[in-house]
């Protein structure tokens, strides 16, 4: 499911809202975790239990890193690294060496070995790296570990960035998940309202048009790509990913919103960055980083305050 189909706008989304604005606010957390649960399974079924488990596990792992010893913690903390990161590794990756195996079985005239190809679980590379984030924050005592087991679940798997993120760090959104009694604001949802719908525009107007010209030109074989060809494709790409990523985030930031939680920024005009590292900081914003006064963020006086 995403956010531009039509179950997700015309279905998932009016009726989760709808229940999460009628039901009582101690149990908002616990709607917006089973729709979230719901939102990773009806793309992934397979794999949403496996999630699920791995969830658990690290929440396990860092319960009792946040209360032993520093040699203990340390041991913990390389476990949750290497059981995430061998998960990652495994399903992205297990079947490119497989066939280099076989390859190789083949130039000694071996039969190559029976193998079933693995699927990859969606998002599973944004849920590896949240939880590694969340890892590092409690194994540095940047943040406390979460008391709840739903707590950590809702923060990994809160569906507005479930596939694409942004990365949250905890101290970013932990005490607006463990403390819902703030009252409903009109202005955050109207706000976030309009962010997701600058955001679909983004991705469905801009973004998904441009992309229809670069398969056209990039299916070119190599005598009819003309160079004027090949520069269109690849500055029409270059502005179909970014505001393909930008679309998305202003979707999730938007969504975020209108539920009353407020993620931070994640753009802010990267194609104006004058070095590879601003670039980066532009496209992917690094926590507590401040730009000259006179910048202003894409969102422009929607953005967020965290």
């Amino acid at each position: 499911m995403v956010f531009n189909s039509s179950l997700f706008l015309l279905y998932f989304l009016p009726f989760f809202l709808l229940g999460y604005y009628l039901i009582d606010r101690q149990y908002r957390n616990w709607l917006l975790l089973f729709a979230s649960i719901f939102f990773y399974a009806w793309g992934a079924p397979k794999f949403v239990f496996f999630v699920l488990g791995s969830v658990l596990i690290d929440f396990v792992i860092i319960r009792q890193m946040n209360m032993k010893t520093d040699s203990l913690r340390k041991g913990l903390f390389w476990l949750s690294v290497l059981v995430n990161l061998s998960l990652l590794l495994y399903f992205k990756y297990m079947n490119f060496f497989v066939d280099q195996f076989q390859e190789m079985l083949g130039w000694v005239g071996s039969k190559p070995a029976g193998w079933t190809k693995i699927a990859l679980p969606v998002g599973i590379s944004f849920i590896t790296f949240q939880k590694l984030a969340y890892t590092l924050e409690v194994y540095k005592r940047r943040h406390p570990a979460f008391e709840k087991l739903q707590d950590y679940a809702l923060y990994i798997f809160m569906f507005p960035q479930l596939l694409s993120g942004p990365i949250v760090r905890p101290g970013q959104i932990s005490g607006q998940i463990t403390d819902r009694s703030l009252p409903d604001s009109i202005d955050d949802k109207l706000i976030g309202f309009y962010r997701f719908i600058i955001g679909l525009a983004k991705k469905v107007l801009i973004a998904d048009v441009l992309g229809v010209t670069v398969n056209e030109i990039f299916a070119l074989n190599s005598a009819q790509l003309s160079s004027g060809m090949a520069w269109i494709g690849a500055i029409a790409y270059t502005f179909q990913i970014y505001f393909d990523f930008s679309g998305y985030t202003d979707m999730a930031i938007g969504l975020c919103r209108m539920m009353g939680f407020r993620i931070p920024e994640n753009f802010n005009f990267p194609y104006i960055s004058q070095s590879i590292t601003e670039f980066w900081r532009r496209w992917h914003i690094p926590p507590h980083v401040n730009f000259p006064a006179n910048d202003t963020l894409e969102s422009g006086p929607i953005k967020s305050s965290t």
